[in-house]
């Protein structure tokens, strides 16, 4: 199972440790956040106790209006779940009472100064992007017109040359070689690089390159939503594609269809160049238009007219 310990998040988060500092390694599983209510009333038929516990100005000032045994009571009821962690919103102050219970616990204890609604977007986009279900694949992701590209096919057909040239044309990359793919959700794919190949590209009898450096750091891309799955097929003069309507294709990835596109290769055929075509269409498809709708259209109006 996917993790991150409390201590990767005191770092990327800047957060301050009030309590439980040397439980810091505790693992968090869950990709959403909860903020505890009725469960300091008693009730906890659905307290999702796995869950990154956050604290914001409502729950601290319920607290704060209880006696010192009433509010131990109540706070208890929650620390005995044993959560990975408590993070307390907007600054907030006068926490000694939940700093003790915490400390007797082992359970950390963090502060931060933003505010609850930005803070617990910011931590559950973050935790949905580390704990994501993740699958590697072999092949090239580009972003091109702002769309998620995944580039596939057999070893030298021409990935990384055909990533190359919509580089020349403005598009980014986002990984070569291997493509780190993550499941969002039940509808989205995420392609990202695997850290060791980011900003990097390999051409066959050229060697590795460091795109940032040769196109400037507009030319690279961290992640992107996945809308596109184009092969590169060798060229086979039987299988040109030449219909006016092709049957929609799908790859699923992760539980997810992805539309899919094949494209062959042939000297003096414009791959880059069709690959634009490919992610135009998929604009103008989603916006509910369709050329060969069209065109039959104008076929059928012309034979009435007749």
């Amino acid at each position: 199972m996917k993790y991150i310990t409390i201590e990767n998040l005191v770092k990327t988060f800047s957060l301050e440790v009030l309590a439980g500092e040397k439980n810091l390694d505790k693992k968090v599983t869950k990709a959403r956040t909860y903020r505890p209510g009725l469960e300091f009333t008693g009730y906890f038929e659905y307290f999702p106790q796995e869950n990154i516990q956050i604290l914001g100005r409502k729950e601290v000032t319920y607290l704060h209006q209880f006696s010192h045994e009433e509010r131990r009571k109540r706070i208890g009821n929650v620390v005995k779940y044993h959560p990975p962690c408590f993070i307390v919103t907007s600054g907030q102050e006068g926490l000694q009472y939940l700093t003790q219970y915490c400390n007797e616990e082992g359970i950390p204890l963090l502060r931060t100064e933003e505010p609850s609604s930005e803070f617990i977007d910011k931590l559950n986009g973050y935790l949905t992007n580390k704990l994501a279900p993740e699958v590697t694949i072999h092949g090239v992701c580009m972003n091109v017109y702002g769309l998620g590209i995944l580039i596939r096919g057999s070893s030298g057909i021409g990935k990384s040359e055909t990533a190359h040239t919509l580089l020349g044309k403005g598009h980014r990359l986002i990984a070569d070689d291997v493509v780190v793919l993550k499941k969002i959700n039940s509808k989205t794919i995420i392609g990202t690089h695997n850290e060791v190949n980011k900003e990097f590209l390999a051409l066959r009898s050229i060697g590795l390159l460091n795109i940032v450096r040769m196109f400037g750091r507009k030319s690279f891309q961290e992640e992107t939503r996945i809308a596109l799955d184009i092969e590169l097929m060798k060229w086979e003069e039987k299988e040109l594609h030449n219909d006016l309507i092709l049957e929609p294709k799908y790859t699923e990835y992760l539980g997810v269809k992805v539309p899919h596109v094949e494209i062959q290769v042939h000297p003096g055929r414009d791959i880059a160049g069709l690959i634009e075509a490919a992610a135009n269409n998929w604009y103008l498809t989603n916006q509910g238009y369709s050329a060969a709708d069209e065109f039959f259209s104008r076929i059928e109006k012309k034979m009435n007219n007749a």
